[in-house]
């Protein structure tokens, strides 16, 4: 796959040669845990790319939810993404002051939502900033744009579905959690979780498909990745992680390697480490 694909991943260059598209919206979907002590809405306010909008996770979720940031219903998507005048039509590029975390995830749920034409910034801001461009602190003008949604229900899992493919093996359960955490050895960042993982599922830690600067590997680093985890990619592949964030990161980078069987647990540990009658693995 071209490095720069606009329905998965772009990279710096091709964004600053599209900033002057009237169609192009760019969000800003940085998000941190909370023992990192960073505030994503005063670093947007603060600096971002010229015109991005900023996404909080944590609030267009299902607040009804008691699991962190949980997909939206449908009708809060499409009026926060009107508000934020976003719609049919319109090529997004989503970042994260990461470099490619929490952006992964924005990416995932517009495709959920049956809006394919997204991609991520590869780098994020960090690389648009190390490169010497453009910034700003300027709210975005905002225009209402329409959008229609097509929610692909293929593209989610709930507890029930991933406690079923546990136990048939009909699916490939990948957890982009560290292997510290995977294994129980380290603890989670959440209190009242339990250590390990889910039966059957293997560890792949998402930083195991980025370079050092936080740009995805390329087709041949991803795939020497999967494998190194020992993933059957003949199989669906069900991703998890903490709390339904990191695991988009492994589903761009199957959707970079022509792979389009995937969907997102997303509960995730959060939901799946809470409850004590859903057995749980340690160690390797």
């Amino acid at each position: 796959m071209p490095h720069s694909d606009p329905k998965t991943l772009v990279s710096t260059d091709w964004l600053a040669q599209h900033m002057n598209n009237p169609d192009l919206r760019i969000i800003d979907a940085s998000w941190y845990l909370p023992d990192e002590g960073r505030d994503p809405r005063a670093e947007y306010d603060a600096a971002h790319i010229p015109g991005a909008r900023f996404f909080d996770i944590d609030e267009i979720a299902d607040l009804r939810s008691d699991l962190p940031h949980t997909v939206p219903p449908v009708e809060k998507f499409m009026s926060r993404m009107r508000a934020m005048g976003i719609g049919d039509g319109h090529q997004v590029v989503v970042y994260d002051g990461d470099g490619l975390l929490s952006a992964a995830r924005v990416w995932w749920l517009f495709r959920l939502m049956g809006q394919f034409d997204i991609a991520v910034l590869d780098g994020g801001l960090p690389k648009w900033q190390e490169e010497g461009r453009e910034i700003e602190d300027l709210p975005p003008i905002l225009r209402d744009r329409h959008m229609n949604v097509r929610r692909q229900a293929h593209m989610i899992r709930d507890v029930t579905q991933v406690a079923a493919a546990s136990k048939l093996g009909d699916h490939e359960i990948l957890d982009a959690r560290s292997l510290g955490r995977f294994q129980g050895i380290d603890p989670e960042p959440r209190e009242g979780l339990r250590g390990g993982h889910i039966p059957g599922s293997k560890c792949l830690y998402f930083r195991d498909l980025l370079n050092e600067d936080a740009t995805m590997k390329d087709n041949a680093g991803l795939q020497a990745a999967f494998d190194a985890a020992g993933a059957d990619l003949s199989k669906p592949v069900i991703t998890t992680c903490g709390s339904g964030v990191t695991a988009c990161i492994i589903c761009l980078a199957l959707e970079r390697l022509g792979h389009d069987r995937h969907s997102v647990y997303d509960g995730s540990w959060s939901e799946w480490g809470m409850y004590n009658d859903l057995n749980v693995e340690t160690g390797a």
